[in-house]
């Protein structure tokens, strides 16, 4: 007989593990980011380049940013929907019943603001 779990089993196990669930959560939100900014850019008609040179950034910033591979800073939000002849609207929009007490593990940074 052997110990060892099946990949149901782990993956119910990690996916219950609140650190996990705002990993995936920090990475949805990337994605998201990414994919509507990657349809701004080629609304425009723009390359990666592009959109890199008009809003001081490099191109593979970009690629990363629109792949979902980084999690994006305010001021980076801000310089891509400037270049894209957008406005930033960042909202807090109520929680699917899921409380986080603690921001400093969701956002990776040691320190919050109370």
């Amino acid at each position: 007989m052997s110990d060892r779990l099946d990949w149901s089993d782990l993956s119910e196990r990690r996916m219950s593990d609140p650190r996990t669930e705002r990993t995936y959560e920090a990475t949805r939100i990337a994605f998201e980011l990414g994919r509507e900014v990657r349809q701004l850019r080629e609304g425009h008609g723009w390359s990666q380049s592009q959109l890199a040179l008009a809003a001081g950034m490099t191109q593979s910033a970009v690629a990363r940013f629109e792949a979902g591979g980084t999690v994006p800073t305010l001021p980076v939000l801000l310089r891509l929907a400037g270049a894209l002849e957008h406005r930033l609207d960042v909202r807090f929009m109520p929680s699917s019943g899921v409380v986080h007490n603690d921001f400093r593990h969701a956002s990776g940074h040691g320190e919050s603001n109370r």
